[in-house]
């Protein structure tokens, strides 16, 4: 191709470009004053200005934060229509602006206007001529590449004079070719057909994205939030948008995608960091992953909800006017048994002692106590601290990991196990809450489970508060006063008001990724969040690392229960070389996996290699490891079985070719597409690397990742499918 003609057309691209930047800038510069006008009215000392002000200070904070985060590859599209080739054409871009005179400049990709650049296709042109994609560096026109849509309608147009030249080989095979580093990016120059219609579904019901490993499933999910943001922004941004993970490496990686759309309204949380106040990034093994994942886990939960705190009285005595009254162990048998019935033990508290004092009133037959009435028995009582104090041991406020901490106990774990899981099960549940051990991925659904189970402590209005000038609530001491007394006489530490309360949670719009890996107590957890809202899930049931679908799935339908579905499949790889994978199709086909196998578009013509019998790992890691990082540009990621994991990252801290403190050697093989002060090879489990990708792979011992449990052979299957270029194999 002449080198003239792209020099041109590139130069009238960075001509239209920088008028774009132009734009930004004065764009940014009136959303900075509109927040210093916000900050004025605040001082004009009056409750409508304070109002106006923080109004005026969040729609300029937001847009501030739209406009910086669109610099990157601000305008990536133009389209010349039939009617408009030789007018103005069609731009699309990360955001929309427009012009000081109001007039469209650029169209934001998720705008309808700009669905056809996504839609339109040779068979199909919708009016499009050629379609073409600006690649850009910062604010700098890099190359472009161009499709002709509409060859007839271009004959036309040259036979008017118009020119209308067509440069490059395609802008999905250019990108599909680019080098990873540790961060996905944005796909929304190069969104086909396919992802665009799963992207712009129904906001309402749920939206299910299915494919093999390659099609982009998580990409267009992302692709998807920013639309309905941009669709229905008061409702998503007020109700929030909440994407979920399997694991914090994953959320890393996905975490810039949305931002580069020009949203930041967004909760990104791993499994490990649903419920509000808790990180968990450790997993259980797997044998104690089942147990605590099966939907077993919600019975055994309720009913330890329902236990008595331990260590908390059974026995309450008074002497009162001519009467010794008691409560046994029968009489709070029975009024337990009352309070339980109507409702979470904790939205109980204000009725307490109300109950009890019911209890020890019926005991009262002497006349001098029947004469003073019931009136005056409740203020002594209420006045006695003998009895206060044992009401707030009887019936302490108690939060979730609390209640969890019983089950350490092997007695109690029996109690509320009897018939739900066996003596073996609850012996390896035993061995994993023992010691200081700290919370697992696996345990923050139990935590959810239970505070759903105890319920909150319920909040006094300040109108209640106002009422009762002595302090005293209904049948009791002040909450605030009774929370922390129970607490620190229930388990020897002072009480911390929770910061998220269950009514808190639901959202406007939940994604779930990787939702094949879902335990149905994780279903159970994120499905409270959704419970009015709108869901984008995406999976593949071939990947699943779950060894019990079938119970998964009941507990997937019981949360998306009465939501209607649009279901949407993805059938080309975009990741994969097709060598690579034709490698792990052949796999997954020779262990019995029902694999969705979809179409790999790019073939590099190098195979993947395969290394048996080695005599010393560490040195054939080694070498494979730098064969790899030397012929490809970006990331390489060493996946190891979980038990190699620390042997490995021992191994890769002491081969001076990778060392930070050897520049020269490293330099052979460093690249300049990956992030400053980030790792370009990094070592990983095979669950590590779910919806992960890296240049190339050095999968070690792929027999001990396929034996480590009931999924190993799904798990092996998703870490053949990780590399876009070069896979190595030691086995």
């Amino acid at each position: 191709m002449n080198d003239e003609l792209v020099e041109h057309e590139i130069g009238a691209e960075q001509a239209f470009v920088d008028r774009v930047y132009l734009q930004l800038e004065e764009s940014a510069r009136n959303a900075r004053q509109l927040a210093r006008e916000g900050e004025n009215r605040g001082r004009l000392e009056h409750e409508g200005g304070l109002v106006e002000r923080d109004a005026m200070v969040f729609q300029a904070a937001r847009r501030i934060a739209q406009l910086d985060a669109a610099h990157e590859g601000l305008v990536f599209g133009r389209l010349d229509l039939q009617h408009s080739v030789s007018d103005e054409p069609r731009y699309i871009g990360r955001i929309g602006l427009r012009d000081s005179e109001r007039d469209s400049l650029l169209i934001d990709w998720r705008a309808p206007a700009a669905a056809v650049f996504y839609q339109a296709t040779a068979a199909d042109p919708q009016r499009v001529v050629r379609r073409r994609v600006l690649r850009s560096t910062g604010p700098q026109v890099v190359g472009i590449e161009d499709e002709l849509l509409d060859s007839e309608a271009l004959a036309e147009l040259e036979a008017d004079g118009v020119e209308l030249p067509i440069i490059g080989e395609g802008a999905l095979m250019a990108q599909l070719s680019r080098a990873r580093d540790r961060t996905m990016h944005s796909i929304v120059a190069t969104i086909q057909a396919e992802q665009d219609r799963a992207i712009r579904a129904p906001s309402r019901g749920v939206t299910t994205i299915s494919g093999g490993p390659g099609t982009g499933k998580t990409v267009v999910a992302l692709h998807r939030a920013a639309y309905l943001l941009y669709t229905d922004r008061r409702r998503y941004e007020s109700g929030g948008v909440l994407v979920v993970g399997p694991s914090g490496v994953f959320m890393r990686y996905i975490e810039r995608v949305l931002p580069s759309l020009g949203e930041t309204a967004v909760a990104l949380r791993s499994l490990g960091e649903v419920v509000d106040g808790l990180r968990a990034t450790r997993h259980d093994e797997p044998a104690v992953a089942a147990i605590k994942g099966s939907a077993r886990m919600a019975t055994l939960l309720r009913r330890a909800a329902r236990l008595q705190a331990p260590g908390s009285p059974d026995h309450f005595r008074v002497f009162w006017r001519d009467d010794v009254l008691t409560l046994d162990r029968g009489r709070l048998g029975r009024v337990r048994r009352q309070l339980m019935s109507q409702g979470r033990r904790n939205r109980q508290l204000p009725r307490v002692s109300g109950a009890l004092l019911d209890a020890l009133w019926g005991q009262v037959r002497g006349e001098r106590g029947r004469e003073r009435g019931r009136e005056a028995f409740e203020d002594d009582m209420l006045s006695d601290d003998t009895f206060l104090d044992f009401v707030l041991a009887w019936w302490p406020p108690l939060d979730a990991p609390t209640v969890l901490g019983w089950l350490r106990e092997p007695e109690v774990l029996a109690q509320v196990c009897d018939g739900v899981l066996s003596r073996e099960e609850q012996q390896l549940l035993t061995k994993s809450w023992g010691g200081d051990t700290a919370l697992s991925v696996e345990d923050v659904p139990l935590i959810d489970e239970l505070r759903y189970a105890i319920g909150d402590v319920p909040q006094r209005t300040e109108d209640e508060r106002d009422l009762d000038e002595t302090g005293l609530l209904s049948g009791g001491r002040d909450l605030q006063e009774l929370m922390t007394v129970a607490d620190s006489l229930s388990s020897g530490r002072s009480w911390t008001p929770p910061m998220h309360r269950i009514e808190d949670d639901p959202f406007a719009h939940v994604l779930i990724d990787e939702a094949q890996d879902l335990t149905p107590m994780q279903w159970r957890m994120v499905g409270r969040r959704g419970r009015t809202a709108s869901w984008t899930i995406v999976g593949d049931p071939a990947q699943s690392s779950w060894p019990d679908p079938a119970e998964a799935e009941v507990a997937r339908r019981e949360a998306l229960e009465g939501k209607e579905r649009h279901e949407f499949h993805l059938s080309t790889n975009y990741r994969n070389s097709a060598e690579i994978y034709e490698h792990a199709a052949a796999y997954a086909e020779r262990v019995g996996l029902d694999a969705d196998l979809p179409t790999a578009v790019r073939s590099t013509g190098v195979p993947p290699r395969v290394l048996t019998g080695v005599p010393d790992l560490e040195a054939a890691v080694r070498e494979a490891v730098l064969d790899v990082a030397g012929r490809v540009p970006g990331t390489v990621g060493i996946v190891v079985p979980v038990a190699r994991r620390s042997e490995a990252n021992a191994w890769l801290a002491s081969w001076p070719e990778l060392a930070d403190d050897a520049p020269a050697a490293r330099a052979a093989i460093d690249s300049s597409v990956t992030p400053s002060g980030e790792d370009r090879v990094v070592v990983l489990t095979g669950l590590d690397t779910k919806g992960l990708e890296f240049d190339g792979i050095v999968v070690v011992r792929p027999e001990e990742i396929e034996a480590e449990s009931a999924t190993g052979r799904a798990t092996l299957y998703v870490v053949l499918t990780r590399a876009t270029q070069l896979l190595t194999t030691l086995s």
